[in-house]
């Protein structure tokens, strides 16, 4: 299934100018002020879908949760992936559509909020009830038995839709009824209405620490100061510091991509150091003094690319466990963003522990009751050659071809 982002209209928080976003941007540069902020999304977003200039006033909101993301289905024999985007009703109501259709791909949306003119009904589902309806939708339990399944690339939403009434619900994007006759004691303020409570706050990308413009690309989650070497994301309302390094590298012609590099707690199974690794991943190495002290620790893309590429590069940087020097600075060569969060990277512990446990049939049984709880995490950044067509790392023999990096922005 192909993917689009969704598209906003909005207005610079410096300025008032309008600007045209996408739905994964959060750090946006006004052409006009030439200010940069940065937008959070604290939970999740809220949306209305537009009405002509010639359509009648909307009488109310209708909501719909969107959730977009890839979903992994882990068996004892495989691991196969599913890109969902799905739109569904944010309460039950056999009144209004189903679901959205594509028109969230064709409108440019605006953020739901406080001063919008109309009434809004407010949802009965929750996210977590989108993504269980997700989940059974989607579900592919292969021949049976236990299962693991985790989502990479989530985004969920609310759009609301524009409606009104006369003597049929009619849709007032299309300005067409989408109900029969409806009775005459009909009364929407059934469904309970009200008005928004959310309002859009951007963080100025000024750092913290020592004042310095802040940097990083339109979908970055994480932004960096170049003059004190700092690192930061969104933490509520602020930016919160967090740790990061770079494996250093000589020469020009290099990327940067980020990985969670991060020490875990593992119970259900002994993987707690590299000697453990060898063991249940049955590595083809003789296992040398001193490696039972060395710690396990996952290496995950901080950033989006296609699910097997992802899986990937995951497990072979997992297994590589590169112990080099990680310097505690902002490196001088070209970095790929991050847009990646720590909190999805994590939901793929599992997934990735059942791509390289063997024999995966011994073990996988044991996946599904294993507890992981992340203990510490550094960002850190890996040098990659640039090829004529692939990114390239000697040292840990792992590929990735550009073009996947490329086409990876609609994930």
């Amino acid at each position: 299934m192909k993917s689009f982002n969704i598209s906003i209209e909005h207005n610079c928080p410096q300025c008032g100018a309008p600007a045209s976003l996408e739905e994964t941007d959060r750090l946006f540069a006004c052409p006009f002020c030439r200010v940069k902020s940065f937008l959070p999304e604290n939970g999740y977003f809220r949306y209305i879908l537009p009405c002509p200039d010639s359509a009648r006033n909307p009488d109310v909101y209708f909501p719909y949760w969107r959730f977009k993301g890839t979903l992994f289905s882990s068996n004892s024999s495989e691991t196969v992936f599913r890109f969902i985007d799905i739109s569904h009703q944010g309460r039950e109501s056999g009144i209004f559509p189903v679901s959205l259709g594509f028109r969230t791909q064709a409108l440019k949306l605006k953020f739901a909020l406080p001063e919008t003119a109309g009434l809004f009904i407010k949802p009965e589902l929750t996210p977590g009830d989108i993504v269980r309806i997700a989940e059974k939708r989607f579900s592919d339990k292969g021949a049976g038995g236990p299962f693991i399944q985790s989502f990479m690339g989530e985004t969920t939403s609310i759009i609301y839709s524009p409606f009104y009434v006369k003597e049929k619900l009619w849709d007032a994007v299309i300005n067409k009824p989408v109900s029969s006759l409806l009775p005459g004691d009909f009364d929407l303020n059934i469904f309970g209405t009200g008005k928004p409570d959310w309002t859009i706050d951007f963080i100025p990308a000024i750092c913290p620490t020592c004042g310095w413009d802040l940097s990083g690309e339109r979908d970055s989650l994480v932004l960096f100061c170049k003059n004190c070497d700092s690192a930061w994301q969104p933490d509520g309302k602020k930016f919160g510091k967090i740790k990061f390094g770079y494996i250093p590298e000589s020469g020009e012609d290099f990327l940067f991509l980020p990985f969670w590099h991060i020490k875990a707690s593992i119970s259900g199974i002994t993987l707690d150091s590299y000697a453990d690794l060898i063991k249940i991943a049955n590595l083809p190495k003789i296992i040398r003094d001193g490696w039972e002290k060395i710690s396990f620790k996952f290496w995950i893309p901080a950033f989006k690319v296609r699910a097997q590429h992802y899986i990937r590069l995951a497990t072979h940087m997992t297994l590589a466990q590169p112990d080099n020097e990680i310097k505690e600075q902002v490196p001088a060569g070209r970095m790929h963003p991050v847009n990646l969060p720590f909190a999805e990277a994590i939901e793929s512990f599992k997934t990735i522990i059942a791509g390289f446990i063997k024999p995966r049939k011994d073990y996988f049984s044991l996946l599904p009751d294993v507890q992981i709880t992340p203990e510490d995490f550094i960002l850190a950044y890996v040098p990659f050659e640039d090829g004529h067509h692939d990114l390239i790392q000697q040292e840990y023999q792992v590929a990735l071809n550009k073009a996947l990096l490329a086409t990876a922005g609609n994930l």
